[in-house]
């Protein structure tokens, strides 16, 4: 290899954002440079906290609201709520109603056990699909 050669491939590293380059002739030749570059900049990617232990999930069933309209706990405001945090259920025992079109549904428990969340407020606007219970 030429000493022009030799040159070429030194300022062609400079210009290069490369720090290290090592080559190897098929004669056996062999180049390595390494340049060192000033105010470099080093970013050290903090490494992600472990997570905590999960805690134990329950498989909680949802009773989800059939059609899209006003949920009540109750049949009138001055009456209890048909259903209260730690109330056991059965299957088909009215839950809630939800008033659609001006017209009040009865909206029925889908299986047995025990209100563990009631996910709406007394009064509130819920969509179709939208969870009313959870229950395990």
């Amino acid at each position: 290899m030429e000493y022009k050669e030799i040159k070429e491939i030194i300022k062609d590293m400079e210009n290069s954002k490369l720090s290290a380059l090592s080559l190897e002739f098929p004669d056996g030749f062999k180049i390595n440079m390494e340049k060192k570059i000033e105010n470099q900049k080093t970013v050290e990617v903090p490494k992600p906290m472990p997570e905590p232990p999960a805690e134990p999930k329950h498989e909680y069933k949802e009773i989800k609201s059939p059609m899209v309209g006003t949920f009540y706990a109750s049949s009138n405001p001055d009456k209890p709520p048909y259903v209260k945090i730690g109330d056991k259920i059965s299957k088909g025992q009215v839950v809630c109603i939800v008033e659609a079109m001006k017209l009040m549904n009865e909206i029925e428990s889908e299986f047995d056990g025990e209100v563990v969340e009631i996910c709406v407020k007394d009064g509130e606007t819920i969509g179709y699909g939208d969870p009313l219970f959870r229950i395990k």
